[in-house]
């Protein structure tokens, strides 16, 4: 099997997961990367506030978004560069709740990827004093970048999974989490519960 999946980052407006402003996507096929994107998102309705804290993190604003196309409309343009691949992230679980709370807060429906995480990785296989994205993408040989912006994220995420493939004699994502000690997970999608009214007494 061959080394392929698609690297993604989400960059957020507020605290709430639902929050997504951008998203960067990179696409890696036999260990190269050969596609790469990333655009602004406006948030969800109740989850658009931008806090200062998240803005002198990425540089985004109320401002930047305004004309950007929504998560529903978004959403598809996502998953048709995704395809069916795996996802990889740096702290994974944060993008992944990211997809799938964004997804709920607009009555989307989240695909239910699987998806592997390069910090998990990256614990197992480098030895390091900090396993933030810029230190373990270093270690990986990939050099600065600009750190929270959504496709560089994705971009050096890609590299340090590459990477750690590359040192584990791996060929893909499955056999990397196995050698790693790691595991490829899925969003887990969860049906609305079913919700049943008396019938009426005459």
């Amino acid at each position: 099997m061959p080394l392929d999946f698609t690297a993604i980052d989400f960059e957020t407006a507020n605290s709430s997961n639902a929050s997504a402003c951008a998203v960067g996507l990179v696409r890696v096929r036999n260990g190269e990367v050969v596609a790469q994107t990333g655009w602004l998102i406006r948030p969800p309705a109740g989850h658009d506030r931008f806090f200062d804290l998240n803005t002198r993190i990425h540089g985004i604003t109320a401002e930047d978004v305004a004309d950007a196309k929504g998560w529903s409309e978004q959403l598809a343009d996502l998953a048709a560069f995704a395809g069916a691949d795996v996802l990889v992230a740096h702290n994974a679980g944060f993008d992944m709740a990211v997809l799938k709370r964004a997804s709920e807060a607009t009555g989307d429906e989240c695909p239910p990827y699987r998806y592997a995480c390069s910090l998990q990785a990256a614990r197992r296989v480098y030895a390091l004093d900090s396993y933030r994205l810029p230190f373990v993408a270093a270690e990986a040989g990939f050099g600065s970048f600009a750190h929270h912006n959504a496709t560089a994220d994705a971009l050096a995420c890609a590299h340090v999974m590459i990477d750690i493939a590359r040192r584990l004699q791996v060929s893909d994502v499955d056999d990397l989490a196995a050698a790693a000690g790691i595991r490829v997970s899925q969003i887990a999608i969860t049906e609305a519960p079913v919700t049943f009214f008396p019938a009426a007494v005459a």
